[in-house]
C-alpha cells in the first residue's frame, strides 16, 4: 500500500511539472506551443482548467503525503530491543583510563599542640 502511494504521489508531482510548463506566464511560457488547446476550447477555459488542475494536484500530493505516513513499514522490533540490551553491557565493561592510575589524595595530618 505504501508503494503504490508513493507512485501515486509521483505521477501527481510528474502532472503537475508538465502542467505549470504548460500555464501562461507574464513571459509567454510554454503555453504558445498548445494554440490548438486553445482554439478548442476557448482561452478563458484552458486557464481555468489549468488552474483547477494545478490545485487539484497539490492538494491531491498533500493528502497522499499525509496518508502516505499510516503505511510506513516499521522497524523490526526485535533487532532494536537485541541492541539497546548489548549496548549497556559494553559501556559497563570499561574503565575511564583516568580514573585507573589517579592516586587517591593524601589525608592532611592532624596539628600537634
Amino acid at each position: 500500500m505504501y508503494l503504490l502511494i508513493i507512485l501515486l504521489i509521483i505521477l501527481a508531482s510528474v502532472l503537475m511539472i508538465g502542467i505549470v510548463l504548460i500555464q501562461e506566464s507574464k513571459g509567454g511560457g510554454l503555453a504558445s506551443s498548445f494554440s490548438t488547446s486553445n482554439q478548442i476550447m476557448g482561452v478563458r477555459k484552458t486557464t481555468d482548467f489549468l488552474e483547477k488542475a494545478t490545485w487539484g494536484l497539490a492538494i491531491a500530493m498533500v493528502v497522499l503525503s499525509i496518508i502516505s505516513i499510516r503505511f510506513v513499514p516499521k522497524a523490526d522490533t526485535q533487532a532494536a530491543i537485541q541492541v539497546q540490551q548489548t549496548a549497556p553491557a559494553q559501556q559497563k565493561n570499561t574503565v575511564a583510563p583516568d580514573a585507573a592510575t589517579e592516586t587517591p589524595a593524601p589525608t592532611p595530618a592532624e596539628p600537634q599542640q
